[in-house]
């Protein structure tokens, strides 16, 4: 039997917010041109969810900035009927809450009594490679290199030098942790809150290192 010419599949994916915290389009764009700047290679290319958290905005106009930027805005999120119409009419989709909790897979984290075993990898993780722990830990016995990524839905732990992306609690999970002998990560994230290497202190710099979520905010702690 041959294969149909296309097929639409339900897939759950991680998808970044660009919540807005101010009607004012020109801080919008000013506030998006700077976060990129801080790391240009995470947000080149990315597709993100406008989500206007409650403000009257100028969808089209933050949608270009977005795009000025090198971002990809898909779809807007828990819009009113003026915005989604915006939004229609220039070529984004419409997500509600519950929606966009699916997409994150925040529906499906699972409980820690029904956590996998954690993935253990006793291998370096090299350049471009990229491991993703689906619904549970990543142990990693070994370095992760710079422009490697390592990935988990629930926390992360480098038995050696971090010098590549780790981003714990892919799907919402703020407990999670990052942990590390020596922190000298290109960038860190937990929940979707990171940190570039600009970000961190010298104290914290080649040393064994927790890092964690308090407050929205990511908090290094040397072990």
């Amino acid at each position: 039997m041959s294969q149909p010419d296309i097929l639409f599949k339900g897939r759950v994916m991680s998808l970044t917010v660009l919540r807005i915290n101010t009607p004012d389009p020109e801080r919008v764009t000013a506030g998006i041109e700077a976060e990129v700047t801080r790391a240009p290679k995470l947000f080149s290319g990315l597709p993100v969810l406008i989500d206007p958290n409650g403000h009257r905005i100028d969808l089209p106009a933050i949608a270009d900035a977005a795009r000025t930027q090198g971002l990809v805005p898909v779809a807007v999120v828990e819009a009113d009927e003026e915005t989604a119409a915006a939004a229609r009419g220039i070529g984004l989709g419409v997500l509600q809450r519950g929606a966009l909790d699916a997409a994150n897979g925040s529906t499906s984290r699972p409980r820690s009594e029904d956590r996998p075993a954690a993935r253990i990898v006793d291998q370096p993780v090299r350049s471009g490679q990229q491991l993703y722990a689906r619904g549970t830990d990543l142990i990693i016995r070994a370095a992760v290199s710079p422009g490697a990524e390592v990935l988990a839905d629930g926390s992360i732990h480098v038995y050696g030098p971090l010098r590549g992306r780790a981003l714990a609690g892919c799907r919402g999970e703020e407990s999670a942790r990052i942990f590390c002998q020596s922190l000298e990560a290109e960038l860190v994230a937990i929940a979707g809150n990171y940190l570039v290497a600009e970000d961190i202190a010298s104290e914290h710099r080649k040393q064994p290192s927790m890092v964690r979520l308090s407050d929205e905010k990511l908090t290094i702690e040397t072990l």
